[in-house]
């Protein structure tokens, strides 16, 4: 079974963190959710999903979550999509909200567009060919130096990956593909 008997966490805040518990399991990882400090601990790696960032933040401050949450990003694997790419980033603007400031990249908020700007795309990666579902979609303006770009989209980076932590700009819990989901496992267990 993937993985390797580890607790796979997913931020249950906000957003919609059901369709990752299960793109989790379908990739053979245990997993549950997240809403407490004391959950937060007792997982091996977190997923914060897609929603709204400033209410993630907000429910954050409310259950006392954004330091810790901030301290587990330290230490141990996280994966971002979407909004949670935004607020694992190091800087985001458009407009500047506070974020964990765990990965080394910069991302610009709704950069694709409003909500009728959404789109499904397949794009190229080191996975392969995948189907990419963007909804009002965060633009990741700058990589630092140690994170690398595992797929990009109109040449913006999209999928990129820093030690064990994962953020796609995308949606890949939208999709019955659960490569990417994979993808976090595999380096989670590495």
């Amino acid at each position: 079974m993937a993985g390797n008997g580890k607790l796979y966490g997913v931020l249950a805040l906000q957003g919609d963190f059901e369709k990752h518990q299960h793109a989790l399991e379908r990739a053979g990882a245990r997993q549950c959710e997240v809403r407490t400090l004391e959950q937060l601990q007792a997982v091996d790696a977190l997923v914060i999903p897609g929603g709204e960032s400033t209410t993630m933040l907000r429910l954050m401050d409310y259950y006392g979550l954004f330091e810790p949450l901030r301290d587990f990003g330290l230490t141990k694997p996280m994966f971002g999509t979407c909004a949670g790419a935004i607020l694992m980033a190091r800087d985001v603007s458009s407009p500047a909200q506070r974020s964990l400031d765990v990965m080394d990249i910069d991302v610009e908020r709704n950069a694709y567009g409003r909500q009728v700007d959404s789109r499904i795309v397949e794009i190229d990666s080191t996975i392969g060919a995948i189907e990419a579902v963007f909804i009002r979609a965060p633009i990741i303006r700058r990589t630092g130096v140690e994170v690398e770009v595992l797929a990009s989209y109109l040449e913006d980076a999209v999928l990129v990956r820093q030690g064990k932590h994962l953020a796609s700009t995308f949606h890949p819990e939208l999709t019955d593909d659960t490569r990417v989901h994979k993808l976090f496992i595999d380096l989670v267990e590495q």
